[in-house]
């Protein structure tokens, strides 16, 4: 898994390697190498290149940024389900009240798996569905005495059949999705096309200050791409507060 503070230091610093090329390869380029119609052909060459490299950018962040609400959606709709089997087992009566307690355990079992260490460094979250599968167990086993018992049960059996299926979600897509290899493709585009600027911009400080700073605008486009395909992990993981709450109303 690539450390995205570490990938959008390498990003800088390979866009800085491209602004000093192009600065060699100006002066270096005396004459006719830079006449005005190499100039145009040069600027209609990159002008392609930055295209292609903002449209794949916009891509890659779209998706991004999708997968990551997706999820946090998917975090919420876990936490409301958690609280209505709840209170489902709640209105069974004393007998669900093993089933509950199992119920509490399975979920703060989730939490740990989804929101873990490992997690949080882009490492695949440890599976055990032991507790998981306690809690299933203990609501099957329930004995209704009547028909309002027997709907309760039902009822609580769909919704848990719906928690393990998000559960199982959630831990399936905290592995990170970003391709590499595009991300490398879209470093080597922009490597080319901070060349070509630097190669074209005139030798003063304000056009060098305006190629720094587009660098490590697009760096930062880089980290939020990395950061957001880290749902669990990293600075913009998503809460665990809509379950910490759930967990705070179960039993009662």
């Amino acid at each position: 898994m690539v450390n995205p503070a570490i990938a959008a230091a390498v990003v800088v610093a390979s866009l800085l390697l491209a602004i000093l090329l192009g600065k060699v390869i100006a002066r270096l380029g005396a004459g006719h190498h830079l006449s005005p119609d190499t100039r145009d052909t040069l600027k209609l060459g990159t002008g392609l290149v930055a295209t292609m490299a903002a449209l794949l950018l916009g891509l890659l962040v779209s998706s991004a940024k999708s997968g990551h609400d997706s999820r946090r959606g998917q975090v919420i709709q876990m936490a409301a389900k958690i609280m209505l089997l709840d209170r489902v087992l709640a209105g069974y009566g004393p007998e669900a009240a093993d089933a509950r307690t199992k119920l509490r355990a399975a979920v703060e079992d989730m939490v740990d798996q989804v929101w873990s260490v490992e997690a949080r460094h882009g490492v695949e979250a440890r599976s055990d569905h032991e507790t998981g599968d306690a809690a299933y167990v203990a609501i099957e086993s329930l004995s209704p005495r009547d028909e309002k018992e027997r709907g309760l049960k039902d009822h609580a059996m769909a919704r848990a059949v719906e928690l393990v299926e998000l559960r199982v979600l959630l831990l399936a897509q905290s592995i990170p999705s970003i391709s590499i290899p595009i991300l490398v493709t879209v470093v080597c585009w922009l490597f080319v096309i901070f060349v070509s600027f630097s190669l074209l911009a005139p030798p003063n400080r304000t056009a060098n200050v305006s190629l720094l700073v587009s660098a490590l605008s697009v760096s930062g486009a880089i980290f939020l791409i990395l950061e957001l395909d880290q749902p669990f992990g990293g600075s913009i993981q998503i809460s665990k507060e809509p379950i910490v709450i759930a967990l705070s109303r179960l039993g009662k």
